[in-house]
């Protein structure tokens, strides 16, 4: 049981909530933002002292059935729900375990795509395969190894060579979803996994990685429309499309852009470029 990162995640999410998300009245105005802890407590059916001392540090061992009454209490989403488990001691009920094995009906998929930019990842953000088109506009991502095949790992440690592909007013959101998607890796896959090994080395490596950490933000986040920058094509606005495996651990990532548009044409055009050579990766 992690008791500090179990009493911030609590607050951190009960700050994050209206009366009006819970179904209840406003009430008087209110001196703090969020839900208040009596609130809490009585939704979840638990008294507002024991409640209390969870986010004081100092509450007993919760049970798996008060988590799920917290969980559905705090309008957690399923990787939220999943987190809160983990860092509480116990089992989420849905357990996802890592695999580098490509999910079948996520490679068919992809093997159907020929025109368009499309890539597997792991919970991680691993590349597991990509296709022609992944690679002409994001570059081989198959020569990494060690914690650096995590995207998120890349991002913290080589922010000059990771980045560059995103215009630099995107780069603080696109920080804070890897954050946030690491969380949802680390909910799943637990501390003594890889997910935990990346946490620990960002947390001594990067001080950005660490604050914003700190802010408990648990979500699978990949933008519904961003901006990249390609160094021989310049900047290309594609849509993106996600298609998880039922567990969750692997996504099909698909980049379009619609037809007649600017970015349609950039990707027709990099579909006959063909593969820019990228800096080679570091190991």
């Amino acid at each position: 049981m992690d008791r500090p990162a179990l009493a911030t995640f609590l607050s951190r999410r009960r700050e994050a909530l209206r009366p009006a998300d819970v179904g209840l009245p406003p009430g008087a105005r209110r001196r703090t933002p969020g839900l208040r802890r009596e609130e809490v407590a009585s939704l979840a059916g638990m008294s507002t002292d024991y409640y209390t001392r969870l986010e004081q540090r100092r509450g007993p061992h919760p049970s798996a059935q008060l988590l799920t009454a917290l969980a559905r209490a705090l309008r957690l989403s399923d990787d939220e729900r999943d987190y809160l488990f983990q860092v509480a001691g116990h089992n989420a009920p849905r357990r996802v375990l890592a695999s580098p094995h490509v999910a079948p009906a996520l490679l068919r998929v992809l093997d159907r795509l020929d025109d368009t930019p499309a890539l597997i990842l792991s919970a991680l953000g691993e590349t597991l395969v990509q296709n022609r088109m992944a690679c002409a506009l994001l570059g081989d991502r198959s020569g990494y190894v060690g914690l650096a095949r995590s995207e998120v790992y890349r991002w913290f440690t080589e922010p000059e060579h990771e980045r560059r592909m995103y215009p630099e007013a995107d780069r603080d959101r696109q920080s804070r979803a890897q954050v946030a998607n690491l969380r949802v890796a680390y909910g799943m896959l637990g501390d003594a996994s890889a997910a935990g090994d990346v946490v620990r080395a960002l947390l001594r490596k990067s001080p950005e990685f660490a604050e914003l950490w700190r802010r408990h933000e648990v979500a699978k986040r990949f933008a519904d429309h961003k901006t990249l920058l390609h160094p021989e094509v310049g900047a290309i606005e594609v849509d993106c499309q996600v298609l998880f495996t039922e567990d969750h651990a692997q996504a099909l990532l698909v980049l379009t852009a619609a037809p007649g548009s600017d970015g349609h044409a950039k990707l027709e055009l990099l579909n006959v470029v063909g593969h820019e050579r990228f800096t080679s990766p570091r190991t």
